[in-house]
């Protein structure tokens, strides 16, 4: 008689997206390295893709903060974010390298740092550890900071750029 492996239970991306107090507690109760990145994720695109599968391979387990709706106008301007913040947060929640999500207000990911302590901070190249606004919060903490090489000419910018040409 054959006998079938059974299904690996797939998590629904709502399940991976959590408040900081529940992403906190989570985190607490698990072994392993933790990655943090953070980002507006706009309009997702392969330089993101790339850049979070380079991030998850540094650890456990990877979180994904994202800016909030607010935040990202402050960051980007009066047109920006295309997409709103719960959409964002669901598009980069259903991809298997990201493990949960979790949204943030602030102007930069200083209080997710310092509330969840990562062993990691990711950043795409487009920055180096010394221009990076959240380094001292890291580095206090006893963090490290990895820079994942930049995806050239691949950004939200760019893309908005060329629709709007055609």
């Amino acid at each position: 008689m054959m006998r079938c492996n059974p299904v690996p239970e797939v998590t629904r991306p709502s399940e991976k997206i959590l408040s900081l107090a529940d992403l906190a507690l989570r985190l607490a109760e698990v072994q392993g390295e933790t990655v943090f990145t953070n980002g507006c994720f706009d309009l997702l695109h392969v330089g993101h893709t790339r850049y979070l599968q380079a991030a998850r391979g540094l650890g456990d387990r990877l979180v994904v903060g994202i800016n909030s709706d607010a935040s990202v106008r402050t960051l980007k301007g009066p047109t920006r974010p295309i997409l709103p913040e719960n959409e964002r947060a669901e598009l980069l929640a259903s991809l298997a390298c990201v493990d949960y999500v979790v949204i943030f207000s602030e102007p930069t990911a200083d209080k997710l740092l310092s509330a969840l302590r990562p062993a990691i901070y990711a950043k795409g190249g487009d920055y180096s550890a010394d221009t990076l606004p959240e380094s001292s919060t890291v580095r206090a903490y006893g963090g490290e900071i990895s820079i994942v090489p930049f995806v050239p000419g691949r950004s939200t910018t760019d893309i908005v750029a060329r629709i709007q040409t055609l």
